[in-house]
């Protein structure tokens, strides 16, 4: 939902910290907004601020841009009648926040009361009308038949225990589980979703320990929870959503799909049936091209040829047939067309020739097995298996990725936009607040290394060598790109992170490696994704001994981690669709290099045009020209 000037909000809590600076917020977009509150004078007060902001949007209005109307949220008739206060002065409701909360400063298992006073009013407050407020503003919305947005403010204790005050961290979490349960809602236009933040300056946190407090890495800005609760009201993809925000990790949700499906009732079920066949029908050739390798050698030309071969149906039993429409170009297939990802000797691995080149690709599925249910023929899919670069490839069907469009930018995300996004999770150890410098960062997985740590809230370095580069840098959000053709890379690190570099995504190799090992901080983790200035030297890739380096990083307990997407497999899908998602919104982007490559003839020049380090982003083959026309139309 786009926030627009005359729009309304009903804030509950409205009256101090998270409500009032949502409150505020919404009046510097120019909303209409109903302060409700028990304190009447915090309340008034908020109030007047709201419409000062609003009368830079508003002039000569029928009814007050603000309003305030006190309320104890736990009584029942008394928020009814906020609401209708609201409705009956803006004729609709667009968005809800409730965010009415109470600490219970006396533990239950020491209480000797009732209750009435202590945990039963602070249940009341946080979880019962938390509810009857979310089932009163979503009859509302659904009433005016309008789009409707309410947040539920939670809170990280609702994540996980808070021995100090069980009673909070368990309404908490109610308000966590109710929310999103309410995912259905979306079928009627209203969407609901729960915001969950760790620490934040205000009066009830003000009353917890500061230790405890410090021990989470201080309090949060207010701009982060308020940054939160914009993106869950904007984001139309949002429905049942819980955004966690802390201070160590910046936004994320919860819970990650990989631990959604450990509770899914019928997994299966997944998108993956529900792709719809929008493609045209596959004329299946009596022969198809695809490029084998026939000699081991570093020298992609060399070690290749294109060969015409029958295609041979029927499919196998648990395969699909794909007709691959785009395939990505990666400075690892001279380390392939080698042989240096097989196991084994010499001998053992010259005897696998010849075998079919290319890493990844994306297209349409032209036929499938007898034993494949779970995806049907006009499927659009990534594949991640050896064999690309071919005009039809068949694939074991457990190894597809179903995409929502075969487009060249999915490629892009596929080896490159994977190794950058499982890579920095898993072998980086990312969180927010950190200096992550990346090299070759207008590459194909630099480009999203870059992003996806400036989206989790880090300070991004960036190196390239020429002004295109470093221009594509800047528009991707670095916040220091280093040219090294008119710079040193060595000396600005020293000079302008003299404490070194936290996070380093490195696919160079070589010196640059020293020099990233040198410029690492103290509990530093540098990823080692590839060494491309190693690839093509005399003889091809040699293995370097690097003398010191375990009492270098013992010394400063750092981490260097090697990172092989192989390896992460059972990621691939979840990363792709968060990947997919980040791009959909608009939150990401792709950078395709220009030079086009058409049919799969051209996959040699494009493998040697990667290495030449003359392109800018992903280098990708359209394998059926006339096809991607197609495609592109739909």
């Amino acid at each position: 939902m786009e926030l627009k000037p005359g729009m309304s909000a009903l804030v509950t809590g409205g009256a101090s910290g998270i409500g009032k600076a949502l409150c505020i917020a919404f009046a510097q977009k120019g909303l209409f907004v109903t302060v409700v509150d028990f304190s009447e004078e915090n309340g008034r007060e908020v109030a007047v601020l709201i419409q000062k902001e609003n009368n830079k949007f508003h002039r000569d209005l029928r009814v007050p841009s603000s309003i305030f109307v006190r309320c104890d949220v736990s009584n029942a008739d008394s928020l009814a009648a906020a609401f209708e206060k609201h409705v009956q002065t803006y004729g609709g409701l667009d968005i809800c926040i409730n965010c009415a909360g109470i600490a219970n400063k006396t533990l239950v298992y020491d209480d000797t009361s009732d209750g009435a006073r202590t945990w039963r009013h602070a249940v009341n407050v946080n979880l019962v009308a938390v509810i009857d407020g979310t089932r009163i503003a979503s009859q509302i919305m659904r009433s005016q038949k309008k789009p409707g947005v309410i947040i539920n403010i939670g809170s990280a204790a609702g994540l996980y225990p808070m021995f100090f005050d069980p009673i909070y961290s368990a309404t908490k979490g109610g308000v966590v589980m109710f929310t999103r349960s309410l995912v259905p809602l979306k079928r009627h236009g209203v969407r609901v979703n729960v915001l969950c933040p760790e620490f934040v300056q205000t009066n009830l946190a003000e009353q917890m320990s500061r230790r405890i407090v410090d021990s989470t890495g201080g309090y949060l800005k207010m701009e982060d929870i308020v940054n939160g609760a914009f993106e869950l009201i904007q984001d139309e993809s949002k429905a049942g959503a819980c955004l966690w925000i802390t201070k160590r990790r910046g936004m994320e949700y919860w819970p990650t799909p990989e631990e959604q499906r450990k509770y899914m009732v019928n997994p299966s079920k997944s998108k993956r049936t529900l792709t719809k066949n929008i493609y045209p029908s596959i004329q299946m050739p009596e022969s198809f091209e695809k490029i084998v390798v026939h000699t081991l050698s570093h020298n992609f030309r060399n070690a290749t040829r294109l060969e015409r071969v029958r295609l041979r149906l029927p499919v196998e039993p648990h395969s699909a047939l794909v007709k691959i429409i785009y395939a990505g170009v990666n400075a690892s297939d001279v380390n392939f067309s080698s042989g240096r990802y097989f196991s084994g000797n010499p001998k053992e691995t010259a005897s696998r020739l010849p075998f079919d080149a290319g890493f990844e690709g994306v297209g349409i599925v032209a036929a499938v097995g007898d034993s494949v249910n779970h995806i049907k023929v006009g499927t659009p899919v990534a594949l991640m298996t050896f064999g690309s670069y071919a005009e039809f490839t068949q694939v074991p069907a457990k190894h597809l990725l179903p995409v929502p469009r075969p487009d060249p930018e999915v490629v892009a995300m596929l080896t490159s936009g994977l190794t950058a996004s499982i890579g920095l999770e898993k072998a980086g150890q990312m969180t927010s607040g950190k200096v992550v410098l990346v090299t070759a960062a207008a590459g194909g997985t630099g480009q999203f290394a870059v992003q996806l740590a400036k989206l989790a809230g880090n300070k991004v370095v960036a190196t390239c060598g020429g002004e295109s580069k470093a221009e594509l840098l800047a528009s991707l959000g670095a916040d220091r790109v280093i040219n090294y053709r008119n710079e040193s890379i060595k000396d600005v690190l020293k000079k302008e992170f003299p404490r070194g570099v936290d996070i380093i995504y490195e696919s160079v190799g070589g010196e640059m490696f020293d020099l990233c090992l040198n410029a690492l901080a103290v509990h530093g983790h540098l990823i080692v994704i590839g060494m491309i200035s190693q690839y093509q030297g005399e003889g091809g890739w040699k293995p370097k001994n690097y003398t010191g380096l375990c009492e270098k990083i013992l010394a400063k307990s750092q981490t260097v981690a090697g990172f092989f997407l192989v390896q992460y497999a059972h990621l691939w899908q979840d990363h792709l669709d968060k990947l997919f998602d980040l791009y959909a919104s608009g939150k990401l982007k792709v950078s395709l290099d220009p030079k086009k490559f058409l049919g799969v003839a051209s996959v040699p020049d494009a493998v040697e045009y990667l290495h030449s380090g003359k392109s800018v982003g992903k280098v990708v083959v359209c394998i059926d020209p006339s096809y991607g026309q197609v495609v592109a139309k739909l």
